[in-house]
């Protein structure tokens, strides 16, 4: 017998890609703005000045608010990163609807 409780843990476990991606875009919605004291990059932890994906995240905070420019500045890529994952976001929920 399938208790409620299995139940939950089974579609959490089925869907734990689209809850993760919603996680972090909800996460990268509010990022606070003015705040740059740490960092996850690795290459900066190593000390190098410059890394490809450094500022990636500002950049996809700035696209959700449809601040272009601010985006722009964080990194070109930000936007693109922003439609490539809400597609993904999309193409999980008609999966879902599908099954």
């Amino acid at each position: 017998m399938i208790t409620t409780i299995h139940k939950i843990r089974l579609w959490l476990f089925q869907h734990f890609e689209l809850l993760c991606w919603i996680g972090a875009f909800v996460a990268l919605f509010f990022l606070p703005e003015n705040k740059s004291e740490t960092s996850l990059c690795i290459f900066s932890a190593l000390g190098f000045s410059k890394c490809p994906g450094c500022g990636i995240g500002h950049s996809m905070h700035y696209a959700m608010r449809a601040e272009w420019m601010l985006s722009l500045k964080y990194h070109p890529l930000g936007i693109l990163a922003v439609f490539i994952l809400l597609n993904r976001i999309r193409q999980l929920i008609i999966q879902i609807k599908l099954t």
